[in-house]
Order: C-alpha cells, then sequence, then structure tokens
C-alpha cells in the first residue's frame, strides 16, 4: 500500500497545472459600466480568487472548469491600464493569469435642480441623522451574500425609460454636489416598482435624503437600491422574487417631482444600472454565470 500512494502522489506532482483563460464582456470600458469576467480552467479548480481597481472579486463556480465574477468600473476611475489578476487552485501553489482592462475616459453632462434648501444645506438638528443613515448605507454596499441570490435576467424595475444619466454632474440650488449614482425613471406617483431581479431586502425605511427607500441584496457584491418612494411593499430579512412589487413610485426625500431613482452597487463600486441590464440583462444568456463571451480585443 505505501508504495501506491507513493506512486499517487508522484504522479499529482508530474501532472500539468490547469491552464487559465480570462474574457470579459462589457457594454464598453468607461466610467461606471460593469464587467464580467469569465474563468475557464483546462482542468477542474476547487477555488478561484481575484482582484481588479484594488478590489477583490467574488467568483462563483459555473460548472467544472467555468467561474465567473462582476467587476465594476467605479465613477472616479481614471483613464488608463489597470489589470485584472486571478489565481485559481490552491493558495499554496496557485495557477494565475492577468488581463489588462483600458479604460477610456467618458464625458458626464451637467444639471441643474431647485430643491428644498434643507436638502442642500441640511439644518444642524438632522446632521446626525444623515451622518448615521451613510453609515448604515455604506455597510450595506460591503456587506453582500457571498454567493448568487439572483436567477435569470435582470430587468429595469419600472417601465418608463430613464430620463436622467448616471454620472451626470449635479448642482442643487446653485451648489454643486456629488455626481449623480444612480438613473433616474419619470414613472407617475404609485407606479409600481418591481424587483429587478431575486434577492434579499436589506434596507426598507424612510432617508433623509432618498425619502422611503428599498434596499436589494442579489449576492456577490451586487446591490440595488430604489428612492423616492411613495410606499414600501417590503420588509428587511425578506427574500424577493424577480418582478416582485417591493414598493411604488413617489417623490419623498430631495426630489423635484415624482419619479424612480435606481442606484446599482458592483462590489463597491458605483454603476451605471442600465449597464447592469446590458450586459446580465434579457437580451444576453440569463442564468447567474451562463454569460460568455468579450469585448473587442484591445
Amino acid at each position: 500500500m505505501p508504495v501506491i500512494v507513493a506512486a499517487l502522489l508522484v504522479a499529482q506532482a508530474l501532472a500539468p497545472a490547469p491552464a487559465v483563460r480570462l474574457a470579459v464582456d462589457a457594454r464598453a470600458l468607461q466610467p461606471g459600466e460593469l464587467v464580467v469576467l469569465t474563468v475557464t480552467t483546462s482542468a477542474p479548480v476547487a477555488s478561484v480568487r481575484g482582484r481588479a481597481f484594488d478590489r477583490p472579486l467574488a467568483p462563483w463556480r459555473v460548472d467544472d472548469t467555468t467561474w465567473r465574477a462582476l467587476i465594476g468600473i467605479d465613477l472616479d476611475v481614471a483613464p488608463g491600464a489597470y489589470d485584472v489578476t486571478v489565481e485559481a487552485g490552491p493558495a499554496a501553489a496557485p495557477v494565475r493569469a492577468a488581463r489588462r482592462l483600458v479604460v477610456s475616459a467618458k464625458q458626464f453632462p451637467t444639471r441643474r435642480l431647485t430643491v428644498n434648501p434643507d436638502f442642500v444645506n441640511p439644518p444642524a438638528t438632522v446632521l446626525a441623522r444623515i451622518e448615521a443613515e451613510a453609515k448604515r448605507i455604506s455597510a450595506i454596499w460591503q456587506s453582500s451574500a457571498t454567493s448568487p441570490l439572483w436567477t435569470g435576467a435582470f430587468m429595469t424595475p419600472v417601465p418608463e425609460r430613464a430620463n436622467s444619466a448616471f454620472g451626470t454632474r449635479s448642482i442643487f440650488n446653485g451648489q454643486a454636489r456629488s455626481p449623480h449614482g444612480g438613473a433616474d425613471f419619470p414613472s407617475p406617483e404609485g407606479t409600481p416598482v418591481r424587483a429587478p431581479n431575486a434577492g434579499r431586502v436589506v434596507l426598507a425605511g424612510d432617508l433623509y435624503y432618498t425619502g422611503r427607500t428599498v434596499a436589494i441584496d442579489h449576492g456577490l457584491g451586487l446591490v440595488s437600491l430604489f428612492a423616492h418612494l411613495s410606499a414600501i411593499d417590503v420588509v428587511e430579512g425578506a427574500r424577493v422574487d424577480s418582478g416582485q412589487t417591493v414598493g411604488r413610485v413617489g417623490s419623498t426625500g430631495r426630489v423635484t417631482g415624482a419619479h424612480l431613482h435606481w442606484t446599482v452597487r458592483a462590489g463597491g463600486a458605483r454603476i451605471d444600472p442600465l449597464s447592469l441590464v446590458a450586459v446580465l440583462g434579457p437580451d444576453v444568456d440569463k442564468a447567474p454565470g451562463a454569460r460568455s463571451g468579450d469585448v473587442p480585443r484591445q
């Protein structure tokens, strides 16, 4: 028996390490875009790890030799070349691969809005509330489920087309504020807001700036947030299905009128929700990990 075991160990030691191939798929390689990374190995591996834009990736297994991960190009990423690095197999002896992403510049428009002055320069009585809510939202971006909770394609939460572009530079009452971190939809008050895909409700409440707000964790760092609702139809901790009504369009919080604001974060990066629909939507392969393809070679 010891001879057989020794022979097996020698055979394993002599076996070639699995080759690793990386492919990326995206609407564009610009700030605010979502990238789907596909990792293909020539032999099964037990684990895959990776990094991009100084953030860890959260790969999930598709089949014995295919893994995928979502990469968000944050709104503030400067133009230039960035390496995506991947390790496959045991941490003690991984097989490494890298793919360079060349991010191009994107010009964002500017919008000027007039709102209640208390939403531009809040009174001292609400500053503690605003700080606490900001910390809570920040924690939500960083505490996503470690497996995909979604199934099938992502879809927009309302039938109307977005009318306010992601990344737009915002000037409220003549004062510059943070860029627009989502997409706005001019839906009438009371329109049902439907979950763009399955997940778990991680926030359902009334916040100072975003009014009645619902956030859904889709897993693997992918989180949707819906703001300015007139009503909330879910509770925190509940699991929701794709297409389930989670609230109603409204005009609560810092707004100029009724509309839906949809924010998406991918691994903490601010991305355009329409980019999510473009790469994981109804016009593409739908399973969480059934996505394949490649951005044109750079």
